[in-house]
């Protein structure tokens, strides 16, 4: 009988499942899977860009074309270790990525004649609610291999460790209210793209209610 090779999302569903089995401390077990699930994604950025390395190309070396592939990643990497270095000959462009047990070297090549094409990280809509206020919803995105309650935990993890920083400390000494729709006004994009997450827009909307129309209002049409 031939087994199928399991995918990510598989893995990370099956470790979910075991870990409460294996160890009685919750907090220890989504410890656990966060770091496994960082290692996972950030595995399979490498595969994506060394891949892209092999067989991809920039189409010139602009400064934009160059500014738009370290955004992408950045995306991935985080901002602060992801470094590029054009040659002079405009042939290629150096990249360094400082990854947290080595870092990684690689150059891609310029070609001109490669239609010029954005590397994206696939985000899919990410919309949440507080507790309080279900009808409230902040239009978020998390990325496509990240599941709901992983980006949530995420996203909590994210919260507490902003009003921590020197910026978060510095809004609470201007008074500004510790809540979830200021956090989302002030956090840094940066913190939100290395933990698989992305910000849509910085104001949260009602939730719309789609209004079905009566039969005679439909024959109307």
């Amino acid at each position: 009988m031939k087994i199928k090779r399991m995918n990510e999302a598989q893995f990370l569903s099956l470790l979910k499942k075991v870990l409460p089995k294996a160890t009685k401390d919750p907090h220890l077990a989504s410890a656990i899977y966060d770091e496994v699930a960082k290692e996972v994604r950030l595995l399979k950025s490498i595969e994506s860009f060394e891949k892209f390395c092999e067989t991809g190309a920039l189409p010139d070396i602009a400064p934009e074309t160059v500014a738009n592939f370290q955004n992408e990643l950045a995306g991935k990497f985080g901002e602060a270790n992801v470094a590029l270095t054009p040659d002079e000959k405009g042939t290629e462009v150096a990249i360094e990525i400082a990854l947290p047990d080595r870092t990684m070297s690689s150059r891609i090549k310029v070609d001109p004649t490669v239609p010029e094409e954005e590397v994206k990280v696939p985000f899919v809509p990410f919309p949440v609610a507080l507790p309080e206020d279900p009808e409230l919803l902040w239009l978020l995105a998390r990325r496509e291999d990240l599941g709901p309650d992983e980006a949530l935990r995420a996203l909590a993890k994210i919260e507490e460790e902003f009003w921590a920083t020197k910026k978060g400390q510095q809004l609470q000494r201007d008074h500004v209210e510790k809540t979830f729709a200021e956090f989302v006004t002030h956090v840094p994009a940066s913190a939100l793209t290395e933990s698989g997450l992305k910000r849509h827009y910085k104001e949260p909307e009602s939730l719309k209610t789609l209004r079905l129309l009566a039969p005679a209002e439909l024959e109307s049409f």
